[in-house]
């Protein structure tokens, strides 16, 4: 009887799986072919709308020197979501990152690097990239890869509040950290074949040659081969690169009218402020890495002849301000961040950075003020363990664990340090947690 009764519990149990697998099936609105998804429309929705902001963040921030660039972007995506028969918010932003790289959140909410626009020769290339993102969002990729691993693992991902320190990526916590695994995941072959064939037809029939799409691949498979590290970690990480997308889009564009735009003078003229700025931001990624080596004298060096070849940019001030915050410099290191706010005042980094500056400065109230609206602008590692110090100093010993709890599993200096104060403090306040029984 026992084991009747299991056999049934398993056949109801098998039935009840094979019914929520069968309510799961979808048409994809770009190919109209069924497919699996367990992630709804308006959860992809709000997804995108809820970590753009905090991912433009963490990627380095909007490239707001150079508005007519932004729009020039914005105007051709426009016009290739208008043939993507989707409705979607899109969104496009150019960030100010030299990593070659662009992505797609769900929804629709689409970035562009600035490392990846200076590598460019056209139009009709920028076109093939930001076609090729709209497809993903389009086609709800992202949703159908996690619909899968919700599947395999039986259970929904959950938030996590994981990092350590590094890029600015590395630095979040929170929604914010396990959004990044959004960008970074690497799509399957068939994803990305989809992505350009769709693609290449969001170009023709927007009036661009989709031959542009081959010449991208084709570059994208060269520097592949060279194994150029910005290159690898960037767009190729979750975009990989291969002959077989180079012929397929070979044959894809045979199938498609011939000709159409290729705007090689239109995009030289759009990039012609972040081109002639290409030697200032050289120079700064190179006193990033000065700076990362412990080379502080080379790392200023650098960041003032940045400055010197374009003053409008608001992160070689902040270099010249983490110079002089490895050097204790405090006060020098607050007027550098403050030079960089005044520039742009919606970057988290330069509230973090010049926050520990006050801090140090046994500026208080400023400090917690400027890592307070960091936070605002995205949940970091030392935002978080800099207001757990001030309010454990100021006796607020709740807020104090508040803080510490969030970060203590982040590793890093910061996530050791939360760790150990979390455990200090905890064991301060409740005591008998700690008797052996």
């Amino acid at each position: 009887m026992s084991q009747h009764a299991d056999r049934l519990a398993l056949k109801l149990a098998a039935a009840a799986l094979l019914l929520a697998l069968m309510s799961a099936c979808s048409v994809n609105p770009v190919t109209g072919e069924r497919q699996f998804m367990t992630v709804s429309t308006e959860s992809d929705l709000q997804l995108g709308e809820r970590n753009y902001r905090p991912m433009q963040q963490s990627q380095g921030g909007l490239h707001d020197v150079d508005p007519v660039l932004t729009a020039y972007v914005s105007r051709v995506g426009a016009k290739l979501a208008a043939e993507s028969g989707v409705a979607l918010p899109y969104e496009f932003v150019v960030l100010n990152n030299s990593v070659p790289n662009a992505w797609a959140l769900p929804g629709g909410k689409i970035a562009i690097n600035r490392g990846l626009l200076t590598e460019l020769q056209s139009e009709a290339e920028l076109a093939a990239v930001l076609g090729h993102e709209i497809v993903h969002a389009a086609a709800r990729h992202s949703a159908q890869q996690r619909s899968r691993s919700m599947i395999m693992a039986g259970l929904v991902v959950a938030t996590a509040a994981v990092a350590s320190e590094g890029d600015y990526g590395d630095l979040a916590v929170g929604g914010a950290s396990t959004a990044a695994a959004l960008i970074t995941q690497k799509y399957g072959r068939g994803a990305e074949l989809e992505s350009d064939r769709y693609g290449m037809q969001y170009m023709s029939k927007a009036g661009y040659d989709p031959v542009g799409a081959v010449y991208l691949q084709a570059t994208f498979v060269r520097l592949n081969d060279s194994h150029q590290p910005d290159w690898v970690s960037g767009l190729f990480a979750s975009h990989p690169p291969s002959q077989d997308r180079v012929n397929a889009n070979r044959a894809t564009a045979a199938m498609l009218p011939e000709g159409g735009i290729l705007g090689k003078e239109a995009f030289q003229r759009a990039m012609r402020i972040t081109l002639d700025a290409g030697p200032a931001y050289a120079a700064y990624d190179e006193g990033r890495k000065a700076l990362s080596e412990n080379k502080p004298e080379e790392a200023l060096a650098l960041a003032n002849k940045a400055l010197k070849l374009f003053p409008e940019e608001a992160n070689f001030h902040a270099l010249r301000g983490d110079v002089r915050l490895l050097e204790h410099n405090y006060e020098w290191a607050v007027t550098n961040y403050t030079r960089a706010l005044d520039r742009r005042d919606g970057f988290f980094y330069y509230y973090v950075q010049r926050g520990i500056a006050k801090k140090e400065l046994q500026q208080i109230d400023g400090s917690v003020s400027d890592l307070e609206r960091s936070i605002e602008l995205l949940p970091t590692v030392p935002a978080h363990f800099m207001l757990g110090e001030i309010s454990e100093q100021r006796g607020q010993t709740t807020v104090a664990i508040k803080h510490y709890r969030l970060i203590s599993t982040s590793g890093g200096k910061y996530g050791k340090a939360a760790a150990e104060a979390l455990a200090r403090l905890e064991s301060a306040t409740n005591p008998a947690a700690n008797v052996s029984h």
